[in-house]
């Protein structure tokens, strides 16, 4: 693991409860749902795509797979968070479409040795120290007609959410900090420079979704509580522009171009 890359051992409940036990991550994994329910096969599927879930966490997300009978590996740097999915899949009743792996992402091919029909990697890069060549990783690890749901925490959108709220040193700063905060990542990325990447890899997007386009920049905290709106104009909006650019995470689909 390289030195800058992040880890959630030790801190499991407390990631636990600031990114899933909150009307945050509420809205990311409806959000999330809305945009791969197409990609989750029906009863009249006959060969069922295998599932790559990198640094699944709980593992929430790829239960739309499992459900559905694929057959799903999921992956985690952290030991903990890995324990912690399997207690959850086991409390679904969904075991036994699962296998897990405790690996950093950098050494995915080699351990695994395969390729996927679908390969799920949500919030992952901005914790690398090297997510350009994360891309290529990934790519390794996708089917020729394979696809891929990545999901990036937004430098664009960062940038925005810290004028809006005064901070202009921090702007001026390059959005750099002396003293991290362990659980706020360190490395939005710019959605050109992603676009980059994944021209490098020759990987094509083929849609675009804002996640979490409105309540991040909500003056009056109260309103961010009122879940059902929000979610309601999340996915009446985000994936139009201009709101699909200023989403704090952008969720984009990708294939071999």
């Amino acid at each position: 693991m390289s030195q800058r890359d992040q880890s959630f051992d030790g801190i499991t409940r407390k990631f636990s409860r600031n990114i899933y036990n909150t009307n945050k991550g509420r809205l990311r994994l409806a959000i999330l749902s809305r945009d791969l329910t197409p990609w989750v096969p029906d009863e009249h599927t006959t060969i069922l795509p295998n599932v790559l879930d990198v640094g699944g966490g709980l593992g929430q997300l790829s239960m739309l797979f499992a459900r559905a009978g694929c057959q799903v590996m999921h992956t985690d740097i952290s030991a903990e968070i890995v324990a912690q999915a399997q207690q959850l899949h086991k409390h679904e009743q969904l075991s036994s479409h699962y296998q897990y792996h405790v690996a950093p992402l950098q050494e995915l091919p080699e351990r695994l040795n395969q390729q996927y029909d679908i390969v799920l990697c949500h919030a992952v890069l901005e914790w690398l120290a090297d997510p350009r060549a994360a891309i290529a990783t990934l790519k390794q690890l996708l089917a020729p007609q394979g696809r891929l749901s990545l999901m990036f925490y937004n430098r664009d959108a960062k940038i925005l959410a810290n004028i809006i709220f005064g901070n202009f040193d921090y702007v001026k700063a390059g959005l750099s900090v002396k003293k991290t905060v362990r659980m706020s990542p360190q490395q939005p990325i710019a959605p050109a420079i992603m676009s980059d990447w994944l021209h490098e890899q020759n990987l094509r997007v083929v849609q675009k979704t804002g996640v979490r386009c409105f309540h991040d920049y909500l003056r009056n905290q109260g309103d961010q509580k009122r879940f059902n709106e929000l979610l309601e104009l999340e996915l009446r909006y985000n994936q139009q522009s201009p709101f699909v650019d200023i989403g704090r995470y952008l969720h984009w689909q990708i294939e071999h171009a």
